[in-house]
């Protein structure tokens, strides 16, 4: 929403992230549970490790209360749950 509506670079590179993660899904999607968990932890995990470390490095980055910074806090503050499909074959991404 970021990059649509405001060309926002944080938000573009945020897709970009969200958009490799989502590569992989689409890979393992008919694979068996087992062997999805597998190639997430190998594959996914670094991505979302690669992330959430650009996330932490940005959020100083952006003014408190604007539309990027409420956008990193929601990511940020939920980030155990919002990567828990990757050591379970049987959750969805999303």
């Amino acid at each position: 929403e970021l990059w649509a509506n405001q060309g926002s670079q944080v938000g573009e590179q945020a897709l970009k992230f969200f958009g490799e993660l989502y590569a992989i899904e689409r890979e393992v999607a008919e694979l068996m549970p087992d062997e999805r968990r597998r190639i997430r932890q190998e594959r996914s995990r670094k991505v979302a490790d690669a992330m959430h470390q650009w996330l932490s490095g940005q959020r100083p980055r952006v003014p408190d209360g604007s539309a990027t910074a409420k956008a990193l806090d929601y990511s940020l503050k939920r980030w155990q749950a919002l990567t828990r499909y990757i050591d379970d074959g049987d959750l969805p991404a999303d």
